[in-house]
């Protein structure tokens, strides 16, 4: 993925959230925005962006034909889990694509393997459990394939799932990123590199340029937070941007380099695509592209530039 071993990956394996994102900037229904149009906006992004990085990441139900568009020499990571959750099951229990396994996305082109898991570490243990088993079993079959496995876990609120925005989480953000680190860097997982969270959630570290007036941490709390996290990793890591802003996720690795966090670069998508999405929705690709290739390019650039603190991912 990268001569230097540190990893510049961008991500747009986005299906059900991208879909929605444009519907909601053209002022349409999501059945209005299709699968070519999705496509489309994806192989945008590959084309103009991975002159820049090291290695895509995409999906298989509407990314692949994306994926012949990526720069030469640039990776691929396929996503094997389906967008959302089994809604059937509690603790947001993910599920895998159905029609897919760990060979035929190697056989359709996949360096790598991603895949998502929402932990909770204070969750119920035997659900925690079975999210773990879940975890050793996709690592078995990427390990059969000799095939890289990139773990990504995103953590939620026990009352509130996926809205993780408020002032109460962001004070147990801390702890729940730091031992799921440390779970997660277990051999018996066999991942590869786990794509983890920034330990804080900078909104509310006080001291910062993203703070917003309510605190849960100070600066100084937050960069010990970083290193804490750093030290629970047994495996290379690299951060997700988690739908932040671009400014936000930039001055997040910055902390990350003053506090010496030894990760291993970034796989990110909607810090340096997002704000194209009412561009494409009102303006069409020819708009797009022309973002794409200037805040797009200018916003990847600047996190290649944050990268230069990064390990090797191989130094872990």
């Amino acid at each position: 993925m990268s001569r230097s071993g540190v990893i510049a990956a961008a991500a747009i394996d986005h299906r059900s959230p991208l879909t929605r994102m444009i519907a909601g900037a053209r002022g349409v229904e999501e059945s209005a925005v299709t699968p070519a149009m999705v496509t489309e906006f994806k192989t945008a992004v590959t084309r103009v962006l991975t002159p820049h990085a090291t290695a895509i990441l995409l999906d298989p139900e509407m990314g692949l034909p994306a994926a012949q568009a990526r720069a030469r020499n640039v990776g691929l990571l396929l996503a094997y889990e389906q967008t959302y959750w089994d809604h059937r099951e509690p603790g947001m229990f993910p599920r895998l694509l159905g029609n897919w396994s760990v060979r035929k996305l190697k056989a359709a082109g996949a360096n790598g393997i991603k895949v998502l898991l929402f932990y909770n570490p204070l969750d119920d243990a035997a659900l925690n459990e079975r999210k773990r088993i879940w975890v050793e079993r996709i690592g078995a079959e990427c390990a059969a394939e000799d095939i890289p496995y990139f773990l990504e876990f995103v953590g939620y609120d026990l009352e509130r799932g996926a809205d993780t925005s408020t002032a109460e989480y962001a004070r147990m953000k801390p702890k729940i990123v730091i031992e799921s680190i440390a779970e997660f860097s277990k051999p018996e997982y066999r991942a590869d590199v786990l794509k983890v969270e920034m330990p804080v959630n900078l909104k509310f570290v006080e001291g910062t340029e993203s703070f917003k007036g309510q605190r849960a941490q100070s600066r100084g709390e937050a960069m010990e937070c970083f290193q804490q996290a750093s030290e629970a990793a047994k495996k290379p890591f690299i951060y997700l941007s988690a739908g932040v802003s671009d400014a936000e996720f930039l001055e997040g690795l910055r902390m990350a380099g003053e506090a010496r966090a030894r990760f291993s670069g970034v796989l990110c998508g909607r810090a340096t695509w997002m704000g194209g999405v009412p561009v494409y929705a009102k303006d069409g690709l020819a708009a797009f592209e022309d973002f794409l290739n200037t805040r797009g390019v200018a916003n990847i650039t600047a996190i290649n530039d944050c990268l230069k603190t990064a390990v090797p991912w191989y130094s872990l």
